[in-house]
């Protein structure tokens, strides 16, 4: 409730707020890199600090958003099948167009804490329903009952990992480039499924939560997919000798066909309707440098002339106040949009935890290193100056 007052008065404080011209309240015509330009980007404006300085109510009236926007502002997202190459591919695109790189999800980001306190450790006192389970363990038993809540944790954390994506354009200008992303999370969803790892009823709960926080998003600007074929996959697969890999029973032919099916499919058809897409025969590799020439000649402001398309349709604002009001929601209202995720579903086992088990995982967790209270306020861990303590840091402000 609080949050939609906050909205509010956003909207009525800005309601007022004269148009601005095109090529700032929607899309600036064309991603250049640094080879391009002849060097670094000026900094026009200084970015916000959104992970220090909270960007409140009042921060919406005195920090606009599209003073720090210019061409490079996109959200772009890389995609291919296991091994690929998208990783290093993706650090190379960033560094050549000026833009962060956010690397490929992982479950340490939930189970290794801000102090580097790995909660996996944890395991042999956890009640079974309860213990970790993340990449490597399903790679080993892609039948455990715990498959379906990894695989939604996983869109959980992309779909947090995306929401700071936001949060990290609007409020310094700067672009993202994302290895993988909540969008296309699915394809795994839908491959574990039809192989039987996942139930229907799980399925179902996924697709539920997925329908509830999609549409809080903007979608990206651009998906390149890397495209390999099943052959070439389990070579690279071979190649990289992660040994849960080589040797799980996950990765069949038949596996990584309905993976690249469902890719190409469903997800490339689905994100073409919004985004501009770049497809690359990634066999043999390929050169970074020849993905942003054509990049380059993306002309994303033709996508404005009529009100009516629907590529680039999320990021047709047309005033100052709304792209105040997304950039406030990305920074300032994550929890909230997290609290999405709480699906009252009972009727799926497999997603359940009976009482005593969910009581000694929590008295066990949150008595771990430093998780009994928010990070920088855990003495046992070396913090200090609790008392003097007044704002929480804004990175932290998190489910």
């Amino acid at each position: 409730m609080t949050a939609v007052f906050r909205v509010g008065l956003i909207r009525l404080c800005s309601r007022n707020a004269p148009a601005l011209p095109a090529g700032l309240s929607q899309q600036q015509r064309s991603i250049s890199g640094k080879t391009m330009r002849g060097g670094p980007r000026v900094i026009q404006h200084k970015p916000f600090p959104y992970k220090e300085k909270e960007y409140n109510v009042i921060q919406t009236m005195l920090d606009k958003t599209t003073k720090r926007l210019n061409e490079n502002s996109k959200i772009i997202c890389v995609e291919g099948p296991i091994a690929a190459g998208k990783s290093k591919f993706a650090k190379e695109l960033a560094d050549e167009l000026e833009m962060l790189y956010v690397p490929e999800a992982n479950m340490d980001m939930l189970y290794i804490n801000a102090y580097g306190y790995d909660m996996r450790q944890l395991d042999p006192e956890m009640p079974e329903s309860c213990r970790s389970f993340d990449t490597v363990n399903f790679c080993k038993e892609p039948n455990h009952r715990l498959t379906a809540s990894y695989q939604i944790q996983m869109y959980k954390l992309r779909f947090e990992q995306y929401v700071d994506a936001l949060a990290h354009l609007l409020s310094t200008g700067q672009g993202v480039v994302l290895d993988r992303s909540c969008y296309s999370d699915f394809v795994f969803l839908e491959t574990m499924f039809r192989h039987g790892y996942v139930s229907r009823g799980a399925r179902s709960v996924y697709y539920e939560i997925r329908g509830n926080t999609l549409p809080l998003l903007l979608r990206p600007h651009l998906v390149i997919y890397l495209d390999m074929p099943v052959d070439a996959v389990k070579q690279r697969i071979k190649a990289r000798n992660n040994d849960y890999e080589v040797k799980s029973p996950v990765f069949t032919d038949a596996y990584l066909r309905d993976m690249e099916n469902t890719y190409k499919q469903q997800y490339l058809k689905d994100i073409a309707t919004h985004a501009e897409l770049l497809i690359y025969d990634w066999t043999a590799g390929g050169e970074t440098e020849v993905v942003v020439e054509d990049i380059e000649r993306i002309d994303f402001e033709v996508f404005n002339e009529d009100p009516m398309e629907k590529k680039m349709k999320d990021w047709r604002f047309p005033n100052e106040g709304e792209w105040c009001e997304a950039r406030f929601n990305y920074t300032c209202c994550k929890p909230d949009l997290m609290n999405y995720f709480n699906v009252p579903r009972f009727d799926v086992p497999e997603l359940l935890r009976d009482p005593e088990s969910g009581k000694k995982w929590r008295d066990i967790w949150f008595n771990a290193p430093g998780m009994k209270y928010r990070p920088g306020y855990n003495e046992d861990m070396g913090d200090t100056g609790l008392l003097t303590k007044a704002k929480i840091n804004i990175a932290d402000n998190k489910i």
